[in-house]
């Protein structure tokens, strides 16, 4: 998801003030070239950065809600081990092997298939998500900064702000990342890289006290957490092994078999690199979820819960109270930092895609814009307590444009295509891209609404049909651009 990382990745590709030249702008993220020998990367330069990444505001979420969806001890315990390898896979075998072999960013790729305009509205897509991300992350934080003042947290079920102070926090909250992001970039890109040691220390701390809390002392009590599994909390669907399989290989679609990655992996002295993302995913993905997870089962066993259950409610899923549960103040501190640390690049990523389409504002406006729109976001609560379905659709959503980049990599030569299609015509919209993207997406989107799946069992599909439309409509438009 959008975290510590995306400050690593912006380092590459953002531009860095001269304070001994006059200030004027200059770059050495190689954006419209492949990086050259001399700045390539050993694999240590991604180990930290994709473990900091993937321990972060998300997973403070992402785990109880698996517990609300009612899975089992083998489906949470041996599905996301499946599912978290099932990733690393696609990052090492996609992402960097087609990374290191062209290493350009995923933009200039595409532009160079899709062309100038096309690529416009992938940005404009991005963007968009991205604020909502950051917003559901702003929720995070404000479930913290709310606890001295007694605020109602927002219930699991909960769609509209609950209460002027909910929203008043939200806005403050809001207000101080994005003048962060739009003001302060190196500042946050060093404090959230030291930061996340404390992040994930806070993530080990919080689940060792939960299970004291819940009386575990061997390893059939931890099993016994989950049990057999149960019946998911009103507004939740039923997850089984293949659900958080499915789930949490696609969780960061977008990233791999999406290809924004490109932008990072391009640096890779080998493709092997890809192998560190596994840092994150056993991090961030399975420690950090299953941390974060034990919280809620602590939590649940509390009279303030209880008093919920009662009523018919669902407790609420609050990161804040939770961690403050466990560890006290420094729970507190730790969901503020995570919060902040995912919800600033965030931003600043969002404002990067929206500047591509207003490339004569500046970046200062663009991130206000950005960051007033994932504050407009975190004011719903909904983001953030439906973050597994929002998680889902963004994948749904962008990753079958990566699907061009790798079927185009792998099979163009075989299928006849022309490779960089509207970067040798010049033109500067794909109608086989767009086409495809839309076809593929539209059709298994109805699907999933008419035969009621589940959306990411449907990710896959999108992302190969894609693929294949996009192959079969490129010869077919290509043969008669040159007749």
């Amino acid at each position: 998801m959008a975290q510590v990382a995306w400050l690593d990745e912006l380092n590459f590709i953002s531009a860095q003030i001269n304070m001994e030249n006059e200030h004027q702008l200059q770059t050495e993220e190689f954006e419209r070239e492949p990086v050259p020998a001399s700045q390539w990367k050993s694999w240590k330069s991604f180990l930290g950065m994709y473990a900091g990444e993937h321990a972060a505001g998300t997973e403070f979420v992402i785990g109880p809600l698996f517990l609300t969806a009612g899975v089992s001890a083998f489906d949470l315990i041996v599905g996301l081990l499946l599912g978290n390898f099932l990733a690393v896979l696609s990052w090492r075998f996609l992402t960097a092997e087609i990374a290191t072999k062209h290493r350009l960013t995923l933009y200039f790729q595409l532009e160079k298939i899709c062309g100038k305009n096309l690529v416009t509205l992938y940005n404009l897509a991005n963007g968009i998500l991205f604020c909502f991300l950051a917003g559901s992350m702003i929720t995070v934080s404000a479930t913290a900064v709310g606890i001295p003042f007694n605020m109602q947290m927002p219930k699991l079920t909960d769609t509209l702000p609950n209460g002027s102070t909910w929203v008043v926090i939200v806005l403050v909250l809001g207000a101080l990342f994005t003048f962060i992001a739009a003001k302060g970039f190196k500042t946050v890109s060093r404090a959230a890289n030291f930061m996340s040691p404390v992040i994930v220390l806070g993530f080990l701390l919080a689940g060792i006290a939960a299970l004291r809390q819940l009386g575990v002392s061997s390893f059939s009590d931890f099993w016994n957490i989950w049990g057999e599994g149960g019946e998911p909390y009103p507004g939740q669907i039923k997850y089984t092994f293949w659900h958080v399989v499915i789930w949490s290989w696609f969780c960061n679609a977008a990233m791999h078999i999406g290809m924004s990655d490109l932008s990072v992996f391009r640096y890779a002295k080998h493709a092997n690199a890809g192998w560190t993302t596994a840092a994150g995913m056993y991090v961030g993905h399975y420690m950090a979820w299953i941390a974060a997870a034990l919280l809620y089962a602590a939590y649940i066993r509390t009279p303030e819960a209880a008093a919920f259950i009662a009523e018919g409610h669902a407790p609420p899923v609050a990161p804040g109270p939770l961690a403050y549960n466990a560890i006290g103040v420094f729970g507190v501190l730790t969901v503020i930092l995570a919060g902040w640390t995912t919800a600033n690049p965030t931003i600043y990523r969002s404002g990067l895609a929206f500047q591509a389409i207003l490339p004569k504002a500046s970046t200062f406006w663009v991130t206000v814009i950005a960051g007033t729109l994932a504050t407009i976001a975190g004011v719903f609560p909904a983001f953030a307590m439906k973050l597994l379905d929002f998680v889902a659709v963004y994948g749904f959503i962008l990753a079958p444009v990566g699907a061009v980049i790798v079927f185009e990599h792998f099979f163009a030569e075989k299928f006849g295509v022309v490779k960089n299609y509207a970067e040798k015509s010049g033109i500067h919209f794909n109608m086989a891209v767009l086409l495809a993207w839309a076809l593929s997406g539209g059709l298994f989107y109805f699907v999933s609404k008419s035969q009621e799946v589940f959306l990411s069992f449907l990710t896959l599909p999108a992302w190969v049909g894609c693929g294949v439309l996009y192959l079969v409509l490129s010869r077919i438009f290509q043969k008669k651009m040159i007749n």
